[in-house]
């Protein structure tokens, strides 16, 4: 499974998160994390999940991720498992919101579809730090993904 973790940050946390869930994912194949600004054309070509993640802003994603969503080719989407996750204080959704909603919701709208529910990882501040134990659990729901995937996509071998 090749994997591209695709993220805005604005203080480092959701840049820590990323790069955390993009090692992890190396284990199962190649993977990499990369700037919402520094994603090249060609990024798509040899990777089977996107994972795309930024700061909750306002109760919603930032603009740069709304608008790298808006502007993917509808093609490639389909071929691609996706998973969305944000940063945000550990209130309820409802007080807070979530970028990692927004952005399912707007991948929704493009047809495709999540391979697992989106996650929230908890900063203590506006500027953070991560809550302790974040980056352990973005470790964990990156193992989450690849055994959804694999659970999901590789295929399974026929007896003969």
């Amino acid at each position: 499974m090749n994997s591209l973790v695709v993220y805005d940050s604005q203080f480092g946390n959701t840049e820590k998160i990323a790069q955390r869930i993009a090692e992890t994912l190396a284990a199962y194949g190649k993977a990499r994390a990369v700037r919402v600004t520094a994603v090249e054309p060609n990024a798509f070509d040899a990777i089977d999940l996107l994972v795309v993640g930024c700061p909750t802003q306002a109760w919603n994603s930032t603009p740069a991720l709304k608008n790298f969503i808006a502007d993917l080719d509808n093609a490639k989407l389909k071929r691609l498992r996706f998973a969305e996750f944000d940063t945000r204080f550990d209130k309820p959704r409802w007080l807070t919101g979530s970028a990692a909603s927004k952005l399912e919701n707007q991948l929704r709208r493009l047809q495709v579809t999540s391979l697992v529910a989106p996650a929230s990882f908890f900063v203590t501040a506006n500027e953070g730090p991560l809550a302790a134990g974040e980056l352990e659990r973005a470790a964990d729901w990156a193992n989450e993904l690849y055994d959804t995937f694999h659970a999901q996509c590789e295929p399974v071998a026929v007896p003969m």
